[in-house]
């Protein structure tokens, strides 16, 4: 009798569920999942590449990147909805599948997530439905009585590049971005009982109340839908269930949840909602299941975006869909790659720029914690009312469920189509906030690139402040360019809410047709915080350091500090205690050190972050002291993820280690004097002195030659379209043309005397003096090592954007530098945050910006500088920095072929007072806030250098 009741129990058990399974919704792939999966099929390319034969294809694919059709930008044709001469092939594709036999009598729904641009189906030589328009949205058509089940199915597609559709034309293709052709995203069935539920759409408050309206595809009388909540260890929380209306297709249901974990960007807490649709004895018809979030969302008038009732602070990013090798089509693991990059840079916030990104995308933002404005297409041009109608229902109805989405934005800088903006909210039941960016709409004041000062104006209007696009990116330009002034400003006042940076990375494709070359379309495509495969530039950590949402507030340390920092707690909801920090006491090499070593690690300790609320301040005790033989205290902030938001690092004492001891019976250096010059002779080294213009000319090691020479020289330069008073020059009629390139003040000084002599302990110091101009002195001490420390002064007085001393050497000699200092990236006068002290090396490069992507940038201007060695072909050139608050210049920045951001006057290596900003795409430097200005300096200023020459 056991036997038979087990038995029955387990074909019970069996029964109910095969009668989930079967209620369940089923999907089966046509297409790959995304570029990493792509799946083959009949392929013929009607122009361009590749064309006018059947082939194979991968999909989902731009068919540009698999070799077939024309590449093509979109600006090019701006403005014209129908030009001659535009890329306008078309696409056949033909796909063999089965269907499987438990497949007859369900509704089975044919999904394209998206394809580029108008697309044409047919499924066994049937036409299944009108012709699709918008090349970013998900369209179905159900094919339930187009296939033959148990056996095998043709399914025929056309895709036009260009649209029929002016308005879709002007809307997605007449843009600033690559425009592609082809089944971007994945293609699959869908498969449902003939009963179901069509869509679902939740409202989850930060109270626990919980509402979701359920739509089926049909209306039968007796029908309920049961809706159970799981927690994230999968435990049922919550119940309810809700008849449907005899004669109606929907249902509200309604419960509420105690205490639910709220949904952030820095808590995403997530939620399961299991929906049943049963029927009139109580049996499921069909399943489904959503995730989705506890929070709440509330724009208060002339003041904030709340969530949850707490005033957030958007650290944004715009981010198009993209990569070299695939364009549009992108994966599951590069959608995640995206919000990573966009979490390391301690961002909270994306902006979809300017189309729905992949479901992917937005459940990785649901997953990892990013607040998203979901984006209707559109770049200056917009969709016809028809259109945006169909477009915004599939857009809304796919992504309602996201937590992670906040806003919904209706195109782009006045590619927006006002008639729609009501229509965002009829599938939308929480009434996300609608946004116009660019423009003044729901409350919002979203206008880009305007200057520091237009954006304090901006801040006294009555809307809430928040550039959907700020500080426009461009090779080196952009980005942490200016953002501290900027962000200081932003954060601060209390009608703004931050912003979005443009752009995440460049858009540089792989031109197949072309030898593989990264094609950014000159400047267009290169705007990025980071590169075409996510190579890291610098403004990358610059973004990261002061977009931190814990913040050590002390800028220095020395040997008697006591554990104690000033701490800014920045998160809009995390106590600092949630995060733990890490400490290191460390010892660095010496610039002569024989063996290379890198830091050394003498103590470390960890602990847990004072209890500071959120956006609290306080103090962080260590609990250490610094030890004797310490030069450097690092301290790392860890999130409660195990993120790294930051590492500080504090030298505790002076490291402009020179000192080195010389042997009692070494010969003391000589010097012999001709007409012309000066030769010095110390340790089998020999320095050349000019006695025309009193510079050092020549250096040899054991008689081998290395070129350092011609300096000291002043270098004094200021943007070429100022007048000597700092403004636009009003009086030169080209100035306009001139505020990329920076002209220099010549040095009107002559020589006054050259002499040698010995101090008295050993040394030999030769000196030169000048009169009438900028260098006022330069003196050699040479010691019995071969060591020259240069004391010199020179002076300037108005306004200057480059200002120091500088060297010449053979650039085509350098094969790499080390150096202990910030780094190990350059900075900008405008851009100093997001370097490091410590020890740092690269190999010689000259990257062309927007062409290729090396970095860190070899040349270019290096903060707090101890010790640099420049290894060449020669030797090496070592030296020693004892001028304060200067920077080490390793020649000159590059800009891109266009030149538009600066041409620099050749510096050589140089030792500098100023250095300039930098500009971004749209703005010049002195727009970008204070730290963008040029300097006025007035009087002598003095400096001290150290230099070795070793083989």
């Amino acid at each position: 009798m056991k036997k038979v009741t087990t038995l029955l129990s387990a074909l019970a058990l069996a029964a109910t569920m095969h009668a989930q399974q079967t209620a369940q919704t089923e999907r089966q792939y046509l297409s790959g999942h995304g570029c990493d999966d792509m799946v083959e099929w009949d392929f013929f390319c009607t122009g361009g590449r590749n064309s006018g034969k059947w082939t194979k294809i991968g999909v989902p694919s731009c068919w540009e990147l698999q070799g077939f059709g024309t590449y093509q930008y979109g600006i090019s044709f701006y403005g014209k909805p129908f030009p001659e001469g535009v890329a306008d092939e078309k696409g056949m594709y033909k796909y063999e599948f089965e269907v499987p036999e438990t497949f007859r009598g369900k509704q089975v729904n044919l999904i394209f997530e998206a394809s580029m641009t108008d697309t044409e189906v047919k499924v066994n030589g049937r036409k299944v439905g009108s012709k699709h328009q918008g090349a970013f949205y998900r369209f179905t058509y159900n094919v339930t009585d187009f296939l033959k089940y148990g056996k095998k199915n043709l399914l025929e597609v056309t895709v036009a590049k260009e649209s029929e559709n002016a308005s879709v034309n002007l809307a997605e293709r007449r843009a600033d971005y690559w425009n592609f052709g082809g089944i971007i995203r994945p293609v699959f069935l869908e498969a449902k009982p003939a009963l179901n539920l069509r869509h679902i759409a939740i409202d989850a408050q930060a109270d626990g109340t919980f509402r979701a309206n359920c739509h089926l595809n049909l209306s039968n009388d007796g029908m309920s839908v049961r809706t159970q909540i799981l927690n994230a260890s999968g435990k049922k929380i919550a119940e309810t269930t809700q008849p449907v209306k005899a004669g109606g297709d929907w249902t509200t249901l309604n419960l509420k949840v105690a205490n639910p974990e709220l949904w952030t960007a820095e808590t995403p807490n997530l939620y399961k909602a299991q929906f049943t649709l049963l029927d009139k004895s109580g049996k499921a018809v069909h399943n489904e299941t959503e995730t989705f979030g506890f929070r709440t969302i509330e724009v208060r008038e002339s003041d904030g975006l709340y969530v949850n009732g707490v005033r957030i602070n958007v650290r944004g990013v715009n981010r198009h869909s993209f990569r070299p090798e695939s364009g549009r089509t992108l994966s599951k693991a590069k959608n995640i790659e995206d919000v990573l990059l966009m979490k390391d840079m301690n961002m909270n916030s994306v902006r979809l720029s300017h189309y729905p990104a992949d479901p992917e995308f937005l459940q990785a933002c649901d997953s990892l914690g990013l607040y998203v404005m979901d984006e209707l297409g559109g770049w200056h041009g917009k969709y016809d009312t028809p259109t945006g109608v169909r477009l915004i229902e599939g857009m809304v109805e796919r992504d309602v469920n996201h937590p992670s989405v906040i806003w919904w934005s209706n195109g782009n800088e006045k590619g927006w189509n006002t008639e729609l903006d009501g229509e965002f909210h009829k599938y939308d039941p929480q009434k996300r906030p609608v946004i116009h960016p660019q423009g003044n709409f729901s409350g919002f004041e979203t206008m880009h690139y305007r200057s520091y000062g237009e954006s304090q104006n901006y801040m006294r209007l009555p809307e809430i402040f928040m550039p959907t696009e700020f500080l426009h990116g461009l090779y080196d330009g952009g980005h942490g360019a200016g953002l501290y002034d900027y962000w200081e400003m932003m954060r601060k006042h209390p009608r703004c809410i931050g912003g979005f940076l443009w752009v995440l990375a460049d858009e540089g494709v792989k031109r197949v047709d072309m030898n593989g070359f990264i094609d950014n379309q000159g400047n267009f495509g290169a705007d990025g915080i980071v590169g075409p495969h996510h190579e890291k530039e610098g403004s990358f950590y610059t973004i990261k350091q002061l977009w931190s949402p814990v913040q050590i507030m002390n800028t220095k340390i020395d040997s008697k500090f006591d554990g104690k920092f000033s701490v800014e707690n920045r998160y809009d909801y995390l106590n600092l205690n949630t995060c733990r920090f890490v400490w290191e006491q460390v010892k660095f090499p010496t610039a002569i050190d024989p063996s290379n070593k890198a830091m050394q690690v003498l103590k470390r300790g960890e602990l847990r972050g004072s209890d500071i609320a959120a956006h609290g301040a306080g103090v962080l005790d260590i609990k250490t002291s610094v030890l004797a033989d310490a030069d450097a205290l690092f301290l790392t902030a860890i999130d409660k993820f195990g993120h790294e938001l930051w590492r500080w690092t504090f030298p505790v004492r002076e490291l402009n280690q020179r000192a080195e001891v010389i042997s009692i019976l070494a010969a003391h250096p000589s010097f012999t004097e001709t007409a012309d010059q000066i030769t010095v002779v110390a340790s089998n080294r020999t320095l050349t002195f000019s006695k025309k213009d009193g510079q050092l000319k020549e250096v040899t090691v054991n008689k081998k030659k290395i070129s350092f020479s011609n300096g000291p020289r002043f270098i004094g330069a200021r943007r070429a379209d100022r007048s000597l008073d700092q403004f636009y020059n009003h009086d030169d009629e080209k100035a306009k043309d001139k505020d990329r390139t920076y002209s220099e003040f010549p040095d009107a000084g002559v020589l006054t005397k050259l002499e040698a002599k010995e101090d008295g302990n050993g040394n030999l110091v030769v000196t030169a003096n000048y009169k009438l101009g900028n260098l006022d002195k330069a003196q050699w001490t040479i010691d019995s090592s071969g060591t020259a420390m240069l004391d010199y002064t020179y002076n300037f007085s108005g306004v200057v954007d480059l200002m120091g001393i500088r060297f010449d050497y053979p650039e085509d000699q350098v094969l790499s530098k080390r150096w202990l200092g910030a780094g190990p990236f350059r900075v900008w006068q405008n851009r100093i945050h997001g370097t490091q002290y410590d020890v740092w090396e690269n190999d010689y490069n000259d990257p062309i910006p927007g062409e290729t992507f090396t970095y860190p940038e070899f040349k270019g201007y290096f903060d707090n500088v101890s010790w640099m060695n420049i290894r060449t072909k020669e030797g090496t050139i070592s030296l020693t920095n004892e001028t304060p608050d200067s920077y080490i210049g390793v020649y000159q920045p590059r800009d891109g072929r266009d030149r538009l951001l600066y041409t620099l006057p050749e510096s050589g290596i140089s030792v500098l007072n100023v250095i300039p900003a930098v500009r971004n795409k749209v703005n010049s430097t002195d727009l970008c806030g204070p730290s963008s200005q040029p300097k006025w300096v007035d009087g002598p200023q003095t400096g001290r250098i150290v230099f070795r020459f070793l083989e």
